[in-house]
């Protein structure tokens, strides 16, 4: 059964690195795609139909790209779709949602002093969150208020607000900002599902069936793509920000997290305008720099990293504890490991527990026991270039005290 544990690492590492691949894709044909349209040139002798054209050179030759709001007036023989990076891409980030947070639900999604509810209850919450993300933003989108783009987006970056400060009375630090992220790109990706792709299939049915296209249905999918490219950026910092506790870990993290869409903005702001050639927005990187000054001083004011490692693994305890070889193990991972992994860690440079990963008690040991196995017993990933001299016997007694537990049923 402990090697369970070792394919269950592998299967993560390769959902995760589908996600990335699919994930660059996405972003890539999307930046390429708003940027090209906002750089379109016009001039009287476009073909009929034709919005504008774009020259450009890349890889030792020339392109020349035109773009028509509708259609041209014939129909191409081939048509190159993009969705599924999109799909794809939320497809494996939902895989990894359930291999970690679902399947690790007691440790990385329930926080017993924020929320105390059963696996069951708190999946569901997750699941029931994402599909009223989706609902409420298309409602919205449809609604009065979505004819006004700088209304709706001003209305939609409060709702983001809400949902940030809303999923960490509800999960752990952590899961709260991917719940945020995932909250995000799955609106991002059912724009593609349910407007921008639809959208172009019934432009182009029309077309074959000698019918006029509505220009509203491009004028729909113009809007979400418009909101899936500001929102790109905030949504990469939240699944980045599992590594990195001084944002996730914090008593305002809520906050840094609202900040961080302002960012995204500002950001894209920049390079919009760039790519349109309406000038250089310098002032963008001062707001940016500004806000993320903000964001490091809000991360350590006050430092209060999220707990609760020590009630998680409660029920677990006292039959792992009562095991033989586990006053060595407590030692070994008190001596080399603790020194950084602590709520205040001793290591000269490090001012918070790598992950937010705390190792001071038994309870917090248990807690993390198929960490310590993976990472400290079957590998050498920790500690970092074994700085703290961790010897092979200790990292096999690491390894054989796990495999033990597991055989026994102490340990799941």
């Amino acid at each position: 059964m402990y090697e369970y544990a070792i394919a269950w690492d592998w299967l993560t590492f390769a959902v995760r690195w589908l996600h990335v691949i699919t994930g660059i894709a996405w972003i890539g044909s999307s930046f390429y795609f708003v940027a090209l349209d906002l750089g379109l040139r016009q001039r009287p002798d476009l073909p009929v139909g034709a919005y504008g054209e774009e020259w450009q050179v890349h890889g030792g030759g020339f392109y020349h790209i035109q773009k028509y709001l509708v259609a041209p007036e014939n129909m191409p023989e081939h048509l190159t779709w993009f969705k599924w990076e999109s799909y794809v891409t939320w497809l494996s980030g939902f895989g990894m949602l359930a291999l970690v947070y679902y399947a690790g639900a007691d440790l990385y999604l329930i926080d017993p002093s924020v929320l105390d509810v059963s696996k069951p209850t708190a999946i569901a919450l997750s699941l029931a969150s994402l599909a009223f993300g989706w609902l409420a933003y298309d409602t919205i989108c449809r609604s009065p208020l979505g004819r006004d783009n700088t209304r709706l987006m001003v209305l939609l970056y409060f709702i983001l607000v809400a949902v940030a400060w809303g999923y960490t009375q509800l999960f752990t630090g952590r899961a709260a900002y991917l719940h945020l992220g995932a909250f995000t790109a799955t609106i991002m990706s059912a724009n593609v599902f349910f407007i921008i792709i639809p959208n172009q299939r019934k432009v182009v049915a029309d077309l074959i069936a000698g019918r006029a296209p509505d220009p509203a249905l491009g004028k729909q999918a113009k809007q979400r793509s418009t909101h899936n490219n500001y929102l790109t950026l905030p949504v990469l910092f939240l699944m980045l920000s599992n590594h990195y506790p001084l944002a996730f870990g914090t008593q305002y993290n809520w906050i840094i997290a609202s900040l961080v869409f302002l960012m995204g903005v500002t950001i894209r702001h920049w390079f919009n305008t760039r790519h349109a050639r309406n000038g250089s927005p310098t002032w963008t990187w001062l707001v940016t720099v500004l806000l993320f000054i903000v964001i490091m001083w809000l991360s350590t004011v006050p430092k209060v990293l999220s707990e609760g490692g020590e009630a998680r693994a409660s029920t677990a305890t006292q039959a792992v504890v009562a095991s033989a070889d586990f006053s060595k193990v407590r030692d070994t991972v008190l001596g080399r490991c603790s020194m950084c992994h602590a709520r205040e860690p001793g290591w000269e440079g490090i001012i918070v527990p790598p992950r937010g990963v705390v190792l001071e008690s038994d309870g917090d040991i248990v807690a993390h026991a198929r960490e310590i196995y993976l990472q400290a017993g079957r590998s050498h990933a920790m500690p970092p270039a074994n700085v703290t001299g961790v010897t092979e016997k200790e990292r096999q007694l690491l390894a054989t005290w796990y495999e033990t537990a597991v055989k026994e049923g102490k340990i799941q």
